[in-house]
């Protein structure tokens, strides 16, 4: 094999794809050309005419390219999941998010909160927040990203607290992640990857997706905050738990 693949994945597994990359062009001698941003800016590049090998998306964002056949569903993999938490920056003393009523407490005393437009996790806080019956606080003071890690503008001082997927958290220095928001008030989102229908790089990018799902990849998955998927679906290939 030779030349590139290239991949465009969510924001989420930009850690990953990193401390992977030079691991798997020494397996396959094929180098990772990727591009990182959140799946709903991805899926509106892809239908502007983008093109690439790899996908690396949120679940429900990979199901519909398959079903509008842009990707193979012979080649899909669920690569692992994420839950959204909470980042101040380092040094800064670390607010009880425990609970929700703590939850709700610390977002409505930071000075500004810093949250995604785009993405899983933003679109999750949006309704959070509107659940909780706090979204005009919130809001009226908030920091929203367009795109990129919310982390950032803590570590700028925009903003007290961020929230985005812990993987993405993890990406940003000077920071101290709290952990994730009360669990029961979230749903994991899980992120998926397949080859594009149009691939010219068959072979170099199925190893990708194996590779994603090797035990080899396992460390680099935890270490970015995100959990490894167990459980098997007989509908389709999914990554194994160590």
């Amino acid at each position: 094999m030779q030349g590139s693949v290239r991949v465009l994945s969510t924001l989420a597994l930009a850690g990953v794809v990193g401390a992977l990359a030079e691991r798997y062009r020494a397996k396959s001698g094929v180098r990772i050309d990727a591009d990182f941003a959140p799946t709903v800016r991805l899926l509106e590049r892809l239908k502007e005419g983008e093109t690439a090998d790899v996908l690396i998306l949120t679940d429900e964002g990979l199901a519909g390219l398959i079903s509008d056949g842009n990707v193979i569903p012979e080649s899909r993999v669920d690569v692992a999941r994420s839950w959204v938490g909470l980042a101040v920056a380092a040094g800064r003393p670390l607010p009880d998010i425990s609970t929700e009523a703590a939850l709700r407490a610390t977002l409505l005393a930071a000075r500004s909160v810093a949250y995604s437009r785009l993405g899983a996790s933003g679109i999750f806080f949006a309704q959070l927040i509107a659940k909780m019956g706090i979204e005009k606080e919130i809001n009226h003071r908030a920091t929203v990203v367009p795109m990129g890690f919310t982390a950032e503008r803590v570590v700028a001082g925009d903003a007290d607290v961020a929230i985005q997927q812990l993987s993405e958290l993890n990406q940003v220095k000077g920071i101290e992640i709290v952990g994730p928001l009360p669990k029961h008030l979230q749903t994991p989102a899980v992120f998926s990857a397949g080859r594009m229908a149009g691939s010219k790089q068959i072979a170099a990018s199925d190893l990708l997706l194996t590779f994603l799902c090797s035990p080899e990849a396992t460390p680099a998955l935890l270490e970015s905050g995100l959990e490894r998927l167990g459980q098997a679906r007989e509908e389709r290939t999914r990554c194994r738990s160590d």
